[in-house]
C-alpha cells in the first residue's frame, strides 16, 4: 500500500493522531492498529529516501551520523566475518545473534537518536528494497550495516547500476 492510500484510508484525524502517537514514550502506546500502519510507512519512507541516496551520490562519501567512525569501528570489532553482501536472517535474528547485537547497540543508547526504532535493512545490498531482500532491524543495526557496506565498496554497485541507467 502506498503512502498516499494507507493516509487517506487513515483520513486527516487519523493521521494526524497517528503521527502525534509516535511521538509518545512506548508505554502510553495501545493496539491502535492505525500506528503500526504509521510506524511501517515511517520505515518505507526512511528505506526508500535511503536507497535514493545510494543511488545518486557515490555511497564511499556519505556520512550517515556523526558517530560513524565510532560505529564501524565497533562494529568490525564485534562483526569481523560478518558478509555485509549477503546477509542471513539469522546474522541478526538468531539468538546468540541477538545478544552479539543487544550489547553492540546498548552502547550507543543516548548516543544515536532512537537508536532501536525499527527500520528496514536489505539483506543483499546490491537489491533494492523488496519484500524478500527487507529485513527488519533497528535503527543502530542499520547504521553499522550500512556505514560498513558504504566504507568498504559495497553499495558502490548501486549506485553504478543506476548511474548507467
Amino acid at each position: 500500500m502506498a503512502s498516499e492510500d494507507v493516509l487517506a484510508s487513515l483520513g486527516v484525524e487519523g493521521a494526524s493522531a497517528a503521527a502525534h502517537a509516535l511521538s509518545l514514550p512506548a508505554d502510553a502506546y495501545g493496539n491502535d492498529p492505525r500506528l503500526e500502519v504509521m510506524w511501517a510507512m515511517k520505515a518505507y519512507n526512511h528505506a526508500e529516501v535511503y536507497f535514493n541516496l545510494i543511488s545518486s551520490v557515490d555511497p564511499k562519501f556519505l556520512k550517515l551520523t556523526k558517530l560513524d567512525d565510532e560505529i564501524y569501528s565497533s562494529f568490525r570489532e564485534t562483526f569481523r566475518d560478518l558478509d555485509l553482501k549477503l546477509l542471513r536472517t539469522e546474522d541478526l535474528k538468531s539468538d546468540r545473534a541477538k545478544e552479539t547485537w543487544r550489547t553492540f547497540c546498548n552502547q550507543f543508547e543516548g548516543l544515536i537518536e532512537d537508536f532501536n526504532y525499527g527500520t528496514l535493512l536489505r539483506l543483499d545490498c546490491e537489491k533494492d528494497y523488496t519484500e524478500e531482500n527487507t529485513i527488519f532491524a533497528t535503527r543502530t543495526q542499520f547504521f553499522a550495516v550500512e556505514i560498513a557496506r558504504n566504507r568498504e565498496g559495497f553499495n558502490s554497485s548501486v549506485f553504478l547500476s543506476k548511474g548507467s541507467q
